[in-house]
């Protein structure tokens, strides 16, 4: 089953009292011109800089896991574009998009995959483990599931103290399936904490579908026994993730607890760039592609309203694949990290 085109409200009760589910399900936000024009460039250096990444691996200049966030990109855009300063992200290992969406110099991160000493992490933590305390990005995490507690705890802070940030904690449909989300959930529902769980369901976790992994794919449901209410969004339409994203984070500031987010989204490449994705169809595939790309829905309305033209779009595409151009050769000739470094950043 395909992403669905529109947000829909799950209602929810809870042993105690019902949740509040008064959110407008199906809401489009609306954009302007600029509004429109900052996500697509937003989202096309996302794909440009995984689409470099994947053939840096290609030709051995990255090393270890690398997973490539291309298709997913209206999700981590959509977020930031509501989100105010002081909120935290934090995320899984699939997690490129999420660093450049928060504001993280494309260099730093590229130079981090390479394992080169100007990276977030001085090259000792790779694709999946970078982070920036400056734009509140706490952490791509290898662990499955990981980050969703952390990412409690962040909110947890937050709530200690009596500031207005909330935490935005991203796991896939995968990690859904921890017990560790649970007890987190418990803990959230129970002190209120500010934090939007997103569950971004690209349909696949490692290389099963959902349906066969999942005795309940709805993962909007997913807090239903713990009073937190859900909704189900179109992850693949940019406008729809903001519009979800201001009702998600008004309800965090508000004071009334967490609240979780499913993106309906869908990556185009493998699991990983080991994962040769033999589990779905080229045609599947290609389908999402021509019929839902989020970037493609962008330039579409904008080409329609007469916001950009076709030399317009060229040239913010000329000017991302500069920005990628100069990340990659920086990160090839950058120094490796010094040996000394295996002796910093440890806690003993």
């Amino acid at each position: 089953m395909a992403p669905r085109k529109s947000a829909s409200v799950s209602s929810r009760k809870s042993a105690a009292k019902p949740a509040k589910t008064d959110f407008n399900g199906g809401a489009i936000a609306e954009f302007d011109r600029e509004t429109e024009l900052a996500a697509y460039r937003e989202m096309l250096l996302i794909r440009r800089f995984e689409e470099k990444a994947g053939q840096l691996y290609g030709m051995g200049f990255i090393g270890g896991f690398c997973h490539l966030y291309i298709g997913q990109e209206a999700v981590v855009v959509g977020m930031q574009m509501a989100q105010k300063e002081g909120d935290q992200v934090i995320t899984a290992y699939r997690d490129h998009g999420h660093m450049l969406a928060c504001g993280m110099n494309a260099r730093g991160v590229m130079a981090e995959l390479t394992g080169r000493r100007s990276g977030y992490s001085r090259g000792k933590g790779g694709s999946m483990h970078m982070f920036s305390k400056e734009k509140n990005f706490y952490g791509g995490h290898g662990i499955v599931g990981a980050q969703v507690s952390l990412g409690t705890g962040l909110a947890f802070a937050n709530k200690y103290r009596g500031n207005d940030s909330v935490a935005v904690a991203y796991f896939g449909d995968g990690a859904a399936n921890q017990g560790q989300v649970y007890e987190s959930f418990n803990m959230a529902a129970l002190w209120k904490l500010p934090i939007v769980y997103i569950v971004e369901n690209n349909r696949y976790a490692m290389g099963t579908s959902t349906t066969r992994a999942t005795a309940q794919s709805n993962y909007s449901l997913r807090g239903t026994s713990f009073g937190i209410p859900g909704m189900q969004v179109d992850g693949m339409d940019v406008r729809a993730v903001k519009a979800a994203a201001d009702e998600a984070l008004a309800y965090c500031r508000s004071g009334k607890g967490p609240i979780i987010l499913e993106m309906l989204t869908y990556r185009y490449r493998g699991h990983s760039m080991s994962d040769p994705a033999k589990y779905r169809t080229k045609e599947e595939v290609q389908k999402m592609r021509s019929e839902q790309d989020p970037i493609e829905q962008v330039r579409a309305r904008l080409i329609e309203k007469g916001w950009a033209t076709e030399d317009d779009l060229k040239a913010i595409d000329k000017e991302v694949r500069d920005i990628v151009a100069d990340s990659a050769d920086f990160a090839q000739s950058d120094p490796e990290p010094d040996v000394s470094e295996l002796y910093t950043d440890i806690l003993l």
